[in-house]
């Protein structure tokens, strides 16, 4: 359960000062779901700047020059590719013969080494899953919606991914995996993060109080933000989404990726397999029992009237 975050800032009337502010708390407050590394890629003079650090966001300054116009970030926690050798962390950078751009992922593919065998991708020692993601763009030669809807339908897991090509232009690319996305019309920004919770942790640490607006985004969308602030929706076929596991995934063989994820990844928070599989029976969603897993209280209250539910029936 790693967290993206980022902004498109379209006006250029948030002082800068506050966007780099903004930018930190997002980050920081993203540690709720990684802290392994921290990165984040943005345009500068149409070059894509990467930096990434295999650290918790609190311990990293994050930079940004001036006129930045859009950002994507990611805190990582690992699943996949030792962060300690700094090629496994995002944000990912690629090139086509038009574009470059960067990539950052949040969930698990478990079709990467079948994908390369398929399409002949170039080896490399990136042991990431999410960079196939990167590798399919490139073998298309085009970051753009046909490109993104083919790399969507050919993935199978769990995603959620944020594309920024070196015009400043911002995809986001939701599979089953969450994200939130903000419009502040009056400041002309964007701002986007995998909870709203991390948002509003964000916000308030920022001292920023202006009117949002909540955007739509839904499984299967492509939502398209160009450095003007041009927002279109394209979508991909959603019935291409797998919901099941291979491999070393193989014990959670049929369930929905976002559910694989949970059962995974709860014993890193100390809750069994069990409880999480009790909360989800008798209706819990998904992001309520990821919550959950980072508020002691909070889980502890919904075990108890989960148990009370089960005996009940």
């Amino acid at each position: 359960m790693c967290a993206i975050y980022g902004f498109l800032d379209y006006s250029k009337k948030m002082p800068h000062r506050v966007l780099r502010k903004l930018l930190r708390e997002l980050s920081i407050a993203a540690e709720i779901r990684g802290t392994d590394a921290t990165g984040i890629s943005y345009v500068k003079d149409g070059k894509l700047v990467t930096f990434k650090k295999a650290k918790p966001a609190h311990r990293v300054k994050l930079y940004f020059p001036k006129g930045t116009t859009a950002i994507i970030g990611h805190t990582r926690m690992t699943t996949q590719g030792d962060e300690h050798y700094n090629y496994n962390n995002h944000p990912f950078e690629g090139k086509t013969e038009t574009h470059a751009f960067a990539l950052t992922h949040n969930g698990m593919l478990y079709n990467d080494k079948e994908l390369r065998r398929k399409y002949q991708l170039p080896d490399t020692p990136i042991e990431t899953d999410s960079y196939v993601a990167v590798q399919l763009l490139e073998h298309s030669d085009s970051v753009g919606v046909a490109s993104i809807k083919n790399m969507a339908e050919a993935v199978k897991g769990s995603f959620v991914f944020t594309i920024l090509r070196s015009d400043n232009t911002l995809f986001l690319v939701k599979g089953s995996n969450p994200i939130t996305l903000l419009h502040f019309p009056e400041y002309g920004l964007y701002l986007y993060a995998s909870t709203e919770e991390i948002l509003r942790t964000a916000l308030k640490s920022s001292n920023v109080s202006a009117k949002y607006e909540n955007v739509s985004v839904l499984t299967g969308d492509i939502i398209c933000i160009n450095s003007k602030g041009n927002l279109s929706v394209s979508t991909f076929d959603e019935d291409e989404l797998e919901y099941h596991c291979h491999g070393i995934y193989d014990w959670y063989d049929g369930l929905p990726e976002y559910e694989a994820d949970l059962l995974m990844l709860c014993g890193w928070y100390g809750v069994s397999r069990e409880e999480v599989q009790l909360l989800l029976n008798v209706g819990f969603s998904c992001d309520e029992i990821e919550e959950m897993l980072l508020d002691e209280d909070l889980l502890h209250e919904a075990l108890e009237e989960a148990e009370a539910m089960y005996q009940k029936n």
